[in-house]
């Protein structure tokens, strides 16, 4: 009995050689891809790829891709004796720097690997992917001021790079540390109020080693009564993945803004260019308001789209605001058009979330068309008009008009 099972191992092993003789380099690669991407075999890819480098030994791309199996099958010295020979021997071959440079990146070497990807923009400066992982190796190394001056060189060369518009979301914008801001915006009503509201602010942000900090002096004007309100927003970076947002906020008078107020967000830089965030706001009036945030966003070439849900509880049930957002970027991260669609009241809108306050639920529908551009290096602009249908008490509706500008410099 084992003589024949013998003999059997033997015409297995003599016929796997036969059909893998007969099998051309190319169809080796396209079934380690399918074994490796839909299945996940990383050992039968490799298998079939060292058989079709062996085939074809000078094929650099096939090279590359058995480096790039074992990477990801956590054969690292495997992985680098394959991809520190190719890219020697192709310095100048994008696809070589860029795969050399993710293992060692991967395998915790972010200042052997930003060698690597330096040397690979020698001969290619303008590749994205070179240029993101650039920026992604700075950060891990917590060159922040780097790494954005990287991701700003991203957008120019690649407009539509949703990696490097995510990026900046987590990391601010600009290789400036330091600006300084100012805003404001007037509110009309159509029959309600005889007065129209001002709201103005000015802020100062830094970023920081930890993350960019803004801290904003804001006031307003309702009913001919004016007001202040202190605010501080903090984003601390805590992983390339991962990034938090922290506010709170002191007011001298509750009828025109919250007298404090606080939130948390965490967000996440998430595959395909999707981002996510979850969170709280809290807004204190006459009573604490309770408002839980969520978010989902996703860059799709020069789009960026949002949804944002925001949920309260009050004496008559569950208050809920949602928003669509839709940004087209014609340039940088400061270069965009937007429009929103929503319903309800953001407690992260100053101009209405003191409705929030109300014990009952009241309902808005809104819609804002904003514009945002960077002039020069360090001059910003914007502007946004809204028009809402609120209403401010039961049975009681009206028509608002908002119109906020602002300037931005950085330095």
């Amino acid at each position: 009995m084992t003589k024949y099972l013998w003999m059997f191992g033997l015409l297995l092993c003599i016929g796997t050689a036969w059909s893998q003789e007969n099998i051309t380099a190319d169809e080796m690669f396209m079934r380690a891809r399918k074994e490796a991407f839909e299945k996940k075999n990383y050992p039968e890819a490799i298998a079939l790829m060292t058989i079709a480098t062996q085939k074809v030994p000078e094929n650099i791309d096939f090279r590359i891709f058995l480096g790039r199996l074992y990477t990801w099958d956590g054969q690292m010295d495997k992985a680098k004796n394959i991809l520190e020979a190719v890219f020697e021997e192709n310095k100048n071959y994008e696809d070589a720097a860029l795969a050399y440079a993710s293992l060692e990146y991967w395998d915790k070497n972010p200042e052997t690997a930003l060698e690597i990807v330096n040397k690979g923009l020698e001969h290619n400066e303008d590749s994205e992917s070179l240029l993101v992982l650039k920026a992604k190796i700075l950060m891990t190394l917590k060159n922040y001021r780097e790494a954005s001056g990287t991701l700003d060189k991203t957008l120019e060369y690649h407009p539509k790079s949703t990696t490097a518009c995510s990026l900046f979301r987590s990391i601010g914008t600009g290789s400036v540390r330091n600006e300084a801001g100012v805003s404001y915006s007037f509110v009309h009503f159509k029959e309600r109020f005889d007065q129209p509201w001002h709201l103005a602010s000015l802020h100062y942000g830094r970023w920081s080693g930890l993350g960019p900090i803004f801290g904003r002096f804001n006031y307003g004007n309702r009913f001919g009564t004016g007001t202040t309100q202190f605010e501080v927003d903090f984003y601390p970076r805590i992983s390339n993945t991962f990034y938090a947002y922290l506010n709170g906020g002191v007011s001298s008078d509750k009828g025109i803004f919250p007298e404090y107020r606080a939130g948390l967000s965490l967000y996440a830089n998430l595959p395909a260019a999707f981002e996510a965030d979850a969170g709280f706001r809290l807004l204190k009036f006459t009573d604490a308001t309770w408002v839980y945030a969520f978010g989902l966003g996703k860059y799709y070439k020069n789009y960026w789209f949002n949804f944002r849900s925001y949920l309260s509880m009050l004496d008559d049930g569950v208050a809920d605001a949602h928003a669509f957002t839709t940004r087209y970027y014609f340039g940088g991260a400061d270069d965009y058009f937007s429009v929103s669609v929503g319903a309800g009241f953001s407690p992260d809108n100053s101009t209405n979330n003191i409705l929030l306050g109300n014990s009952t639920r009241l309902r808005s529908n809104n819609i804002t068309a904003g514009f945002r551009k960077l002039l020069g290096d360090t001059h910003v602009i914007y502007s946004e008009i809204a028009y809402d249908r609120i209403e401010f008490a039961a049975d009681s509706r009206d028509d608002q008009y908002s119109l906020r500008v602002g300037y931005i410099k950085r330095f």
